[in-house]
C-alpha cells in the first residue's frame, strides 16, 4: 500500500489525543457496510452506538472493545420507568481524550444525522481529530431492497422529506412538484402525510409505497395510492398497534417504478425471505450452512444438539498422534470436522504443525472437513467424488497394494459412536485400520426456554435435520417441532429417523450434502410462494398459519 495514502493515516499508531470516527452503518443489512468501515471497526478500542446499530456492526469489532452503552437506567429511573439517554458526544469526546481510537456509529450515513453533525463539531471544538465514513443512506438503500428505482430509469426529480420536521411550506412545495418523493417517517404519520401531499396538489391515485424495517429480513413493502394508503393500513389492521413509532420510508411518485414494484421487488421475493429456519449444529459447524439460507433470505437459529468432549481414555490418541510423527501410517482418513479439530488440538499439546503430515496422504468426507484441513494447512489426497459419506469415500479409496505401498496401516480418527462401514470397508480393500476414539459426542443442554418455545409453538418455519443423531437429541432436549413448521431431512436414514418421532417430512435433500439441503429447502419455499400467490394468499411463511399467530395482509 502507498504510505502517502490517506487511508493510511486514519488510524495513527500512537493516538496522543486519540482519534474519532464518525461511521456510517447503512439502513440495517450489514452486508452494506463498506470495506473502509469493516478497517476502522477492526482498529476501535472504543465502539460507540445504539443498540440497533451496535448489532449490525460489533461483528467486526475486535474482541475487548469498549462499547459504553448510550441509554441506561439508574436505580432512581428504573424505579420509574424512564432509561437515561447518556450525551454521545461527551462519551465520544471522554474516550478520545484518553488516547483511544473511537468509532461512533449511527445508522444510514453520518452526514445526514444531525447528532452526529453536533458530535464532530464538538471534536472539532476540542481539537480532537476526526474522520468520516459514509454509509449507505437509509432513504437510498431501502427504496433499493424494496424494488423502487427513485428515476425510474426517466431522470425524475428527487427530493427527501423528513416528516417529523417538515413545515407547512414544505408540504406545499414538494405537493406541488411532480417529482419523487423520499419521504422518512413513521407507520402513524404516513397517512398524514399522504393527506398533506394531496391537500398540496398531489393527485389521490399517486403511487406510493411504505416500507418498514429496509434492508433486514423483517422487510415488509406495501403498496398503494395516496388516496387509499389509510385504508390500506386500516384494513391490514396496520394501525393503531403498538408497531405504530416504528421508522419507515416510503416513496411517492408517478414514474413507473414505483406503480411496478411487485415486478421489481428482488429482496422480499427471495424464496425463503423471512423464514425463520432451526439449524440444529453449532455455529462453527453451521456457518457455512447459515450464510447460504441467509442468501435465500431466511433467518438461521444455530441450536446446538450434541456437545464434544475429549475421549475418556486419551492414551489411544496420544499413540497414534506419536505414530503419525514416526511413519507408521500411510493414510489418515477425516470423516469429521470435530475429527480435525480433535487431531489438531493434540497436535498442538504437542508442538506439532501440518508439516507433520509430511508423506502421509489424507483423505476427507465431506466439503466442510476438507475446507477445516487446508485451513490447518494440509490439502486432502482423496475427497469422495460422489456421495460425501463413508460409503463414498470407500468408492474411491484404493485397494492396500503391497509393491506400492511400504506402509498398510489407516489412522482413523473418529467419534464414540461412530459407524463400523468405514472400517469394515477398509479392512475389505486390504488395509489394516487403527480405530480411534478422537473424541466424545454427547447431548447438549437444553436452549434457552423461548427457543423451545418457538420450537414447540410453531415459532419456526423449517428445521434442517443433517443426521438422525440430531433429531433424536433436539427433541430430547427442547421437544418435538410442531406440525406447521416444515421438516427437511439430509437423507431417507434421517428421514425416517424423523418419521419415527412423529414428525412429517416435508423435503428431502437430492444428495446427502448440507448445501443441497438448503437448496432443496429454497426451492420448497419458492414453490409454496407460487401456490400461495396464484391461490390469491398473501400468507407464505408456515408459522403465519399456525392458530393465533398474526395473518398479515399486503395489497
Amino acid at each position: 500500500m502507498n504510505p502517502t495514502s490517506p487511508t493510511t493515516s486514519a488510524f495513527p499508531s500512537v493516538a496522543v489525543q486519540g482519534h474519532v470516527t464518525f461511521l456510517g452503518a447503512g439502513p440495517g443489512d450489514p452486508g452494506l457496510l463498506t470495506l473502509r468501515a469493516v478497517e476502522a471497526l477492526a482498529a476501535a478500542d472504543v465502539l460507540i452506538a445504539e443498540p440497533e446499530v451496535l448489532e449490525v456492526v460489533r461483528t467486526h469489532a475486535r474482541a475487548g472493545v469498549d462499547t459504553p452503552q448510550l441509554t441506561i437506567a439508574d436505580e432512581k429511573s428504573a424505579a420509574a420507568g424512564v432509561p437515561v439517554i447518556r450525551d454521545a458526544a461527551n462519551l465520544v469526546m471522554e474516550a478520545a481524550r484518553s488516547g483511544r481510537r473511537v468509532v461512533r456509529a449511527v445508522t444510514g450515513d453520518p452526514g445526514l444525522d444531525g447528532n452526529a453533525a453536533e458530535e464532530m463539531l464538538a471534536c472539532a471544538t476540542g481539537g480532537i481529530p476526526f474522520e468520516v465514513v459514509p454509509g449507505v443512506a437509509t432513504a437510498v438503500g431501502v427504496p433499493a431492497y424494496a424494488g423502487v428505482p427513485l428515476t425510474g430509469g426517466q431522470g425524475a426529480d428527487v427530493r427527501f422529506v423528513n416528516a417529523r420536521t417538515a413545515s407547512a411550506r414544505c408540504w406545499g412545495e414538494v405537493g406541488a412538484s411532480d417529482g419523487v418523493l423520499v419521504v422518512s417517517a413513521t407507520l402513524e404519520t404516513v397517512p398524514a402525510a399522504a393527506a398533506e401531499l394531496i391537500g398540496a396538489g398531489r393527485k389521490p391515485d399517486t403511487p406510493i409505497t411504505v416500507t418498514v424495517a429496509g434492508t433486514t429480513t423483517r422487510q415488509r413493502t406495501w403498496s398503494a395510492t395516496l388516496g387509499t394508503i389509510a385504508q390500506v393500513f386500516k384494513q391490514g389492521k396496520i394501525l393503531p398497534s403498538p408497531e405504530g413509532a416504528r421508522p419507515v420510508i416510503a416513496v411517492v411518485g408517478e414514474h413507473g417504478a414505483v406503480a411496478r414494484r411487485e415486478e421489481l421487488s428482488w429482496f422480499e421475493s427471495k424464496p425463503l425471505f423471512g423464514w425463520r429456519v432451526l439449524v440444529p449444529r453449532t455455529k462453527e459447524q453451521a456457518a457455512s450452512l447459515s450464510d447460504q439460507l441467509r442468501s435465500y433470505g431466511a433467518v438461521p437459529h444455530e441450536v446446538p444438539t450434541i456437545a464434544v468432549e475429549p475421549p475418556r481414555t486419551p492414551q489411544q490418541m496420544e499413540r497414534a498422534v506419536k505414530g503419525l510423527v514416526t511413519g507408521r501410517y500411510e493414510w489418515i482418513a477425516f470423516t469429521s470436522v470435530n475429527a480435525v479439530k480433535a487431531v489438531r488440538e493434540k497436535f498442538e499439546e504437542y508442538g506439532l504443525d501440518a508439516r507433520a503430515f509430511a508423506g502421509i496422504k489424507v483423505a476427507a468426507v465431506g466439503e466442510q472437513t476438507a475446507a477445516a484441513l487446508v485451513e490447518f494447512g494440509v490439502k486432502p489426497d482423496l475427497v469422495p467424488s460422489g456421495e460425501q459419506s463413508a460409503a463414498g469415500l470407500l468408492e474411491d479409496w484404493p485397494p492396500y497394494d503391497p509393491v506400492f505401498d511400504p506402509i498398510d496401516r489407516v489412522f482413523l480418527p473418529r467419534a464414540d459412536i461412530a459407524t463400523e462401514t468405514l472400517v469394515a470397508g477398509l479392512i475389505e480393500l486390504g488395509w489394516e485400520v487403527d480405530d480411534v476414539t478422537a473424541y466424545r459426542t454427547v447431548r447438549a443442554s437444553p436452549p434457552p426456554q423461548d427457543t423451545r418455545e418457538a420450537i414447540k409453538g410453531g415459532g419456526f418455519d423449517a428445521v434442517l435435520f443433517t443426521s438422525s443423531s440430531t433429531v433424536r437429541n433436539l427433541v430430547g432436549i427442547a421437544g418435538k417441532p410442531h406440525n406447521v413448521t416444515v421438516i427437511a431431512c439430509i437423507g431417507p436414514a434421517t428421514a425416517k429417523t424423523a418419521e419415527e418421532h412423529g414428525l412429517r417430512v416435508d423435503v428431502l435433500s437430492p444428495e446427502p450434502s448440507v448445501s443441497k439441503l438448503a437448496e432443496a429447502l429454497a426451492e420448497y419455499g419458492a414453490a409454496r410462494r407460487e401456490a400461495a400467490k396464484e391461490a390469491g394468499e398473501s400468507v407464505y411463511r408456515p408459522s403465519e398459519r399456525r392458530p393465533g399467530a398474526r395473518r398479515r395482509r399486503t395489497t
